[in-house]
């Protein structure tokens, strides 16, 4: 099962660290003599020697110009960026609003053929109506104190979200029971949000699951992810998105994605679920 989301990250950094600490000992450098050169505190280059600081694309070049192996600077300097595309946070994500993040995610929709997609904690975006994903980037906007875009972004995810009805797109989502009932919109508008999941399961290019309460589980909950394809899975942290890329991780994912859906309940039992949290949505 996964054990943190970040691991691919974090690997990708150790990664580049490593070889940065291999150049300066190949260079016969101490991490001292390191700084000394690069005009840094001492402890800079430990820490980025340890992946506990990540490095600039200056930080990088001057490290290469201190051990004499300036031809590398290029290299390094693109797989550190690749590093940290890995793990980027909502704020630097949404800094000029929702809007683009959205519409820069389309290709990815669109090339995508077999969406699998966990949700521990609210719909997925592609089945979000525009009153419950209104509600919902509301309240992440004033969270994250970003700018305020909400209705162009709404349109925008609405616009993604025709990959549901259009092409060759298959759809596996599996649902926590809990995500039926949380307010992120008002209770008319969580019904309303509740009678589109009934509606778009009936599709035959939709499979939806809701895992009960109560039931006995051999996968934890965990953070809600999107695979893509076996390409790339997305997973959704409190303050980043972690993309995985790595074919063992992505593996990993999918196991436990099919893990979750064994112990989820579909068809029949699925709806009276939902249209029993719809209920409740009403009172």
């Amino acid at each position: 099962m996964p054990e943190s989301p970040l691991s691919t990250a974090q690997a990708a950094r150790k990664g580049i660290a490593s070889r940065l600490d291999e150049m300066r000992r190949d260079a016969g450098l101490s991490g001292h003599e390191l700084a000394v050169r690069c005009g840094w505190h001492k402890a800079k280059s430990s820490r980025i020697a340890r992946a506990k600081t990540a490095p600039s694309d200056a930080d990088i070049r001057a490290w290469c110009d201190a051990c004499g192996a300036s031809e590398q600077a290029a290299d390094l300097i693109a797989a550190s960026r690749t590093a940290e595309s890995m793990y980027v946070h909502w704020r630097q994500i949404h800094r000029d609003g929702m809007r683009r993040v959205h519409e820069s995610t389309v290709p990815l929709y669109e090339r995508t053929t077999h969406f699998r997609v966990y949700a521990s904690n609210l719909v997925p975006g592609m089945l979000q109506t525009a009153d419950y994903a209104t509600g919902l980037l509301r309240s992440i906007t004033a969270f994250q104190g970003t700018p305020d875009d909400v209705a162009e972004a709404v349109r925008a995810r609405l616009k993604r979200s025709r990959v549901v009805h259009t092409g060759n797109h298959r759809f596996g989502l599996i649902l926590e029971e809990t995500v039926l009932y949380y307010r992120v919109c008002d209770g008319p508008e969580l019904a309303a949000q509740l009678r589109h999941l009934l509606e778009i399961m009936s599709r035959p290019n939709v499979s939806l699951g809701i895992i009960p309460f109560g039931v006995r589980r051999t996968v934890w909950p965990l953070e809600a992810f999107y695979v893509f394809d076996d390409a790339q899975v997305a997973v959704e942290t409190l303050t980043a998105e972690v993309n995985v890329t790595a074919p063992g991780e992505i593996h990993t994912y999918m196991r436990a994605f099919g893990e979750l859906s064994r112990i989820a309940v579909h068809g029949a039992a699925a709806q009276r679920l939902i249209a029993r949290a719809l209920v409740s949505a009403l009172r």
